[in-house]
């Protein structure tokens, strides 16, 4: 019996506060996208707070795949895998997305695929971008995550650098904390440097040892923290416009700086972004910028693929599925898991 031409898998992402399903074809053509947000339920406490995370999901998982399956006019009958995230994450809010798909997996009799969340941001850019193949450079910047990692082949990836400490969405969610903007602190911090002076505090750019690849940005936002703390003993007024801009510069800086180094030490002509930060307007106006000036080709997601999804997990299974990748009943959470783990 030949296979079928046409892959056609449903994806469960449920790592953190998005509870979301999706009906992906191939690998690049989305049928459906659902996402239940919990960002309302979670600017309560400034910050995702994992048991309700996970009591959240166990509401939401069954009706987003409805909605999933309904959007996309099909069934399960239709569906020729499933594809789930398994880590990295928060092990609760990993277990409600893992418990049910193997469920699912089960009880159709279908192929299960395991999905790393990282995985599943890189190949976000493979949807809107149909031309983009590998070998490329992706720079993975979220919440949870930097990494820099070279996209060798489909599901073949090495790492350059990542972080030693803070993440970079961390690190942007911590200094609005600090100017009182609340969360999530990326869209209001990027919202709020337009109307500030990036050039008015040098903040830190910090390079770790001898790694040309590798992050940090604990230094940078303790800066933040220090000089507002200063301008308070001093009674001194400060601005908290002047404040997001310098500090989105000094990480945008540094996550240029890198993207570029690596492109350039490894000879590759593709560059894509991805991941929660990805959507930041001053990086990507940065990355772009630096990309022309160099001859590279630059790829991103759209901001509702850059944030977490289920169709980006869909595309990553895809490429697994064809890779011959399939899960046991024995899947479980890995709250760490590493890029290239199984």
């Amino acid at each position: 019996m030949s296979e079928k031409k046409e892959i056609t898998i449903l994806a469960i992402e449920s790592s953190c506060d998005e509870t979301a399903a999706a009906v992906v074809r191939n690998g690049r053509t989305v049928l459906s996208n659902i996402i239940s947000s919990q960002i309302d339920l979670h600017k309560l406490y400034g910050g995702v707070v994992p048991e309700i995370a996970s009591r959240k999901h166990i509401e939401k998982i069954n009706q987003v795949i409805e909605e999933a399956l309904c959007e996309a006019d099909c069934s399960l009958d239709d569906i020729d895998a499933i594809g789930v995230t398994y880590g990295p994450g928060l092990v609760g809010a990993l277990l409600v997305g893992v418990a049910e798909a193997k469920a699912i997996a089960y009880a159709r009799n279908l192929p299960l695929i395991g999905v790393h969340h990282i995985e599943g941001h890189i190949s976000a850019n493979y949807i809107e971008n149909k031309e983009l193949e590998p070998p490329f450079l992706c720079l993975v910047v979220s919440g949870g995550h930097t990494h820099l990692v070279c996209v060798e082949g489909y599901g073949k990836y090495r790492i350059l650098g990542k972080t030693k400490d803070d993440a970079a969405g961390e690190a942007f969610d911590k200094a609005a904390r600090a100017i009182d903007l609340g969360y999530p602190g990326g869209p209001k911090i990027d919202k709020l440097a337009k109307e500030g002076n990036p050039d008015a505090i040098d903040f830190p750019r910090a390079h770790v040892g001898d790694s040309v690849y590798d992050f940090s940005f604990s230094g940078v936002k303790s800066a933040v923290l220090n000089y507002i703390n200063g301008c308070k003993m001093k009674q001194a007024e400060y601005n908290r416009a002047d404040i997001a801009a310098s500090f989105q510069k000094a990480v945008t800086d540094v996550l240029v700086d890198h993207a570029m180094a690596g492109v350039e030490n490894y000879g590759l002509k593709k560059l894509a972004i991805a991941g929660g930060v990805a959507s930041n307007s001053a990086l990507r106006a940065a990355m772009r910028k630096a990309c022309e000036e160099r001859g590279i080709e630059f790829y991103y997601p759209s901001p509702i693929l850059c944030t977490d999804n289920a169709a980006m997990i869909g595309a990553a299974a895809f490429y697994d599925y064809q890779n011959g990748i399939r899960s046991g009943w024995d899947l479980n959470a890995v709250p760490n898991l590493k890029l290239g783990e199984r």
